[in-house]
């Protein structure tokens, strides 16, 4: 339910705010929400180095992104905030379906059964939602070639991956590091659209791949650094 719910509330706050605002704040909120609900739920409260880093990731994030995709045009102020709030709750729903996986994984349960039953489970949920907008755009082949790769590529093999990760990486660190998605996104544009970034988001980009690199580390490899 979640991850299904997470859908809905990340699209509706892209279309009430833009891709600028919806995409920082729900992206940016999942890995604080991810932090809390992990001490709330299973008492592992993050170091300090973790919320340090995570808060100077975020920041990047928020740089790189509004740098690159400010939306030029006027937004209505109630339908900002209805879509920051959508977005708010889009980062608590990634953060709950992020610690349940974790949990069950470090339980034992096989990651990829963990995700496939997660988004298998969602699917089915959004069938109504699929049966009510429609489906006759998927008659035209780059509609559906577009689909596949969002379904193939995307989620599946990039939750397949996530899974994995979650077998012996701490969620919250793993949280984190999903910020690399806005830089890794930034890069491509540069490399094969020939995009160009405006000072505040290669700013923002450096200091996302240092944070990102802060919260990758183990602590006693950097204990261990001169």
């Amino acid at each position: 339910m979640a991850v299904a719910a997470y859908q809905l509330c990340f699209f509706a706050a892209v279309g009430r705010t833009g891709v600028a605002i919806g995409t920082v704040v729900a992206i940016g909120s999942g890995p604080v929400f991810t932090g809390l609900l992990s001490w709330i739920l299973h008492g592992r409260r993050p170091s300090g180095r973790w919320t340090v880093a995570t808060t100077a990731a975020i920041c990047g994030c928020a740089a790189l992104i509004v740098g690159g995709q400010a939306d030029g045009g006027a937004q209505a102020g109630a339908q900002v905030v209805s879509g920051v709030l959508f977005a708010l709750l889009g980062g608590l729903l990634y953060a709950f379906y992020a610690v349940t996986a974790a949990r069950a994984i470090d339980e034992g349960h096989e990651s990829n059964a963990v995700m496939g039953l997660m988004f298998g489970g969602a699917a089915v949920l959004m069938l109504p939602v699929l049966a009510l907008g429609g489906v006759g755009w998927l008659a035209e082949p780059r509609a559906l070639l577009a689909v596949l790769y969002l379904g193939l590529g995307t989620t599946a093999l990039s939750y397949f991956l996530y899974g994995r990760g979650l077998r012996t990486t701490p969620v919250t660190t793993a949280a984190t590091l999903a910020l690399a998605e806005p830089a890794v996104a930034a890069l491509l544009g540069l490399v094969v659209l020939g995009e160009r970034l405006a000072p505040v988001s290669i700013a923002g980009l450096v200091l996302l791949g240092l944070s990102l690199v802060a919260v990758a580390v183990p602590e006693r490899e950097l204990e261990s650094l001169p």
